[in-house]
């Protein structure tokens, strides 16, 4: 990953990082690494983080279609 610096302007490049590490979803796999995880535990969540990501999409969608 790579930010430009420009006129010196360390702290808008710092901002930037941060927003593209945020993005990238970084902050919160580290949160998830700092303890150990049941494969239970593990399933439950990827499963509702699916349902979550269906819901917005076809929350998407009905709005862009209206129907």
């Amino acid at each position: 990953m790579e930010v430009l610096v420009r006129d010196n302007n360390v702290e808008q490049a710092l901002r930037a990082l941060k927003k593209k590490l945020q993005r990238e979803g970084v902050f919160r796999e580290m949160k998830m690494r700092r303890a150990f995880e049941k494969p239970c535990e593990k399933r439950k969540r990827e499963s509702a983080e699916s349902g979550r990501r269906v819901r917005k999409l076809m929350r998407k969608r009905l709005e862009r279609d209206g129907f």
